[in-house]
């Protein structure tokens, strides 16, 4: 089984957290079903139950190592995130505030090595979007599932976490047209028809993971009218998860196709 998980740090009906389901046959990953999530009390449950996957999950899993070495934190990932984790995300703000303010204009920001191949935020941002709070509610369920975090965390092999980036798949197809929103009013015809090429490209394999996207009728539609784009978003983990997991297969790759010298404090996103 293959898993896509769009995350949320405050979930809610209105805004679950969504998991995509599916499976890889070859090039071929068929999209078997999406399941929503709306505490995270129930999210983690469904982690922690027994089963044999692969997943991709869009939340940071580690933090930047400046960061982490200027705070006088632990730099071993698993001590450093049970000491993250015990902090309130007020006690987060205003740390990582006072880092930023210390710093120049233009360099307010530590970030991972993975940031610039992967185009994404810094994991330490706590606003536009908040991963901050998402690596502080998810990484803890995870490791609360025991679940296994190649090239930062040993734990059950039969259930493997990695982290996952949507907009780096998006982008390809995308370049920098937008195709989701939150926001009812910014929810426009040219967002619809950008998750419409979006689905087009997937379903026809033309993206460099070689991978080629399986739907239904009733899916592909799903996937178009959620204006949320958070469907879309657990698919394109999904996307990812499966090339991780080709690799996996094809050649015993332990790292699941992460890079041999990622830092084992930050972690790396996946195909960046």
């Amino acid at each position: 089984m293959l898993l896509g998980c769009d995350f949320s740090s405050s979930p809610t009906r209105r805004k679950p957290i969504v998991l995509a389901l599916g499976q890889r046959q070859g090039a071929r990953v068929q999209l078997t079903g999406l399941e929503r999530f709306d505490t995270l009390a129930a999210f983690g449950q469904r982690l922690s139950q027994a089963g044999d996957w692969v997943g991709g999950f869009d939340l940071p899993f580690g933090l930047p190592r400046e960061l982490v070495q200027t705070l006088g934190w632990p730099t071993d990932w698993q001590a450093c995130m049970q000491h993250y984790r015990s902090l309130t995300r007020e006690q987060i703000r205003s740390l990582f505030a006072a880092f930023c303010d210390a710093r120049p204009v233009g360099g307010k920001f530590a970030h991972r090595a993975t940031d610039g191949p992967a185009g994404s935020s810094p994991s330490m941002k706590w606003v536009n979007p908040p991963v901050a709070y998402m690596l502080h509610a998810g990484v803890p369920l995870l490791l609360d599932a025991g679940v296994h975090l190649p090239g930062l965390h040993a734990g059950d092999p039969r259930r493997v976490a990695l982290e996952a980036y949507p907009g780096l798949l998006a982008r390809e197809v995308l370049t920098r047209r937008s195709y989701k929103s939150d926001d009812r009013a910014k929810q426009t015809p040219d967002r619809l028809i950008a998750r419409k090429d979006l689905v087009n490209a997937l379903e026809l394999g033309s993206i460099r993971l070689g991978m080629r996207l399986k739907l239904s009728h009733a899916q592909r539609d799903a996937l178009v009218q959620d204006a949320s784009g958070d469907s879309m978003d657990a698919v394109l983990c999904l996307l990812q998860a499966a090339w991780a997991q080709q690799r996996h297969a094809e050649s015993g790759d332990a790292l699941y196709g992460l890079p041999q010298g990622l830092d084992p404090l930050e972690g790396w996103i996946v195909t960046a």
